[in-house]
């Protein structure tokens, strides 16, 4: 073997040598595979609050709504919130005050929707012209923008001295229109059958 073949021969195996040495400090240095992917998000809590209250301002700065529970537990695969003896409050100028309260709830990412359950109430203050107003039910579903709240379980309606059941509701806050849906019965009070400025029981 001559001297021009043999260092061709030493190239060759050097140039191999630091070419698998690259490669091993590579994968030496590579994070394993389940690192370097991220890590699929689980429907675990990954905060709690206590005291829980969040509340929206209109425009003016003054106070729209205001969502409060004893207690929250945040999930970060949804984003998700369970709540603790929930209570929801809606304000608007002029008129009574509407508050939705329940044993439990859930509140979605950005608390546009609200979900109350056991012994959920619709309380509507009196105001001027309308007696107060109350609503129990299973369940309610609050849709915090649209300013709704319904539910398509039954529902127990009391307005003033009137008591009405049906097997489902619909209540537009702004509007102040209740609708209710299937099995409809109910007592209308003399005092809201007589027409003396109040509404009909069930219509506002």
């Amino acid at each position: 073997m001559n001297s021009a073949r043999l260092t061709s021969l030493f190239s060759l195996i050097a140039l191999a040598a630091l070419a698998g040495g690259t490669y091993w400090l590579l994968q030496a240095t590579r994070p394993p595979a389940a690192e370097s992917a991220a890590a699929a998000k689980t429907h675990t809590p990954d905060y709690f609050v206590d005291d829980f209250s969040i509340s929206e301002l209109d425009q003016s700065g003054a106070t729209q709504y205001r969502l409060m529970a004893t207690k929250m537990v945040h999930y970060e695969d949804d984003e998700n919130a369970d709540l603790t003896l929930p209570a929801i409050r809606a304000f608007q100028p002029g008129k009574p005050i509407v508050t939705a309260t329940g044993q439990r709830g859930t509140v979605n990412g950005d608390a546009s929707i609200v979900d109350l359950y056991d012994n959920a109430r619709i309380l509507r203050a009196a105001g001027p012209s309308d007696p107060e107003m109350q609503a129990d039910s299973s369940h309610f579903r609050v849709f915090v923008n649209d300013d709704v709240i319904e539910s398509k379980n039954p529902v127990k309606l009391r307005r003033g001295l009137s008591i009405t059941t049906a097997s489902a509701m619909n209540y537009n806050n702004v509007t102040r229109v209740m609708q209710l849906f299937g099995n409809v019965r109910g007592n209308i009070a003399a005092s809201d059958a007589s027409g003396t400025g109040k509404s009909g029981a069930g219509a506002k």
